[in-house]
C-alpha cells in the first residue's frame, strides 16, 4: 500500500528514499478504507488529515443554500485530498469529502506531516513542487471560470484530466465546470458530430 506513495515522493527528488526514511513515512501515514459514499470530511468539521489516494476515487464539494452540490476537486490514485485551509488553520471546513468509489487512502495528521518535513528532505521538496503546481492549476481554473466559454472549459478539462471522464459521471463534471448537465450534454453532442 505504501509503495505508490514512495514512488510518488521519489518523482519530486533526485535522491532515493532510504529505508529509514521509508520507515518514518510509513509510521506517519495511517491506512484507511472508505466505502463508496463514506465521508472523509463533512462540512463544519475540522480537517484533521490530508489523504493520499492509493486506490479509488473521491470528490470534494460544497453545498449551497438550495442544496446544490458544487464540485471543487476530484481525486483518484496518486492524488492528494483534504481541505488545506481547515487542515492548516484548524478551522471548520466548508467542504464535504467523500469516496465516489470504494477507496483506500493513506492519512497523515498535521503534526506528523511537519515532522516529516524536518526529517525527510524529499518530503519538503515534494511539498514545494506540489504547492507550485497547485497554485498554477488554481490560477488556470479561475481564469477559465471567468474567461472561457463552456465549450472551452470542457475541452481544457478533457485535455488536462482525461482519466476523470471514465471515473466520474457527467453531472459531477458539469458541476466542476460550473455549467449545467444539459449544457455539458449539448457540448458533448456537438463534439461527437
Amino acid at each position: 500500500m505504501y509503495s505508490s506513495l514512495f514512488t510518488y515522493i521519489s518523482q519530486y527528488t533526485q535522491t532515493t528514499l532510504t529505508q529509514e526514511e521509508q520507515d518514518l513515512i510509513q509510521r506517519a501515514f495511517q491506512p484507511k478504507k472508505l466505502r463508496k459514499k463514506q465521508y472523509l470530511l463533512q462540512e463544519g468539521d475540522i480537517c484533521r488529515y490530508l489523504g493520499f489516494v492509493v486506490r479509488g476515487a473521491m470528490r470534494q464539494y460544497s453545498i449551497d443554500d438550495k442544496g446544490t452540490e458544487h464540485m471543487v476537486q476530484f481525486a483518484i490514485e496518486n492524488w492528494w485530498v483534504g481541505d488545506r485551509e481547515s487542515f492548516l488553520m484548524l478551522t471548520p471546513s466548508v467542504y464535504n469529502i467523500d469516496a465516489w468509489e470504494d477507496t483506500e487512502v493513506l492519512l497523515i495528521e498535521k503534526a506528523d506531516l511537519l515532522q516529516l518535513y524536518e526529517q525527510v528532505p524529499a518530503m519538503t521538496q515534494m511539498a514545494r513542487q506540489m504547492d507550485d503546481r497547485h497554485s498554477m492549476a488554481s490560477q488556470r481554473r479561475i481564469n477559465a471560470a471567468i474567461s472561457f466559454s463552456a465549450e472551452k472549459r470542457y475541452a481544457e478539462f478533457v485535455d488536462c484530466y482525461p482519466e476523470f471522464l471514465q471515473r466520474f459521471p457527467q453531472h459531477l463534471i458539469a458541476s466542476y465546470l460550473g455549467i449545467t448537465k444539459e449544457t455539458l450534454s449539448r457540448i458533448r453532442k456537438q463534439q461527437a458530430l
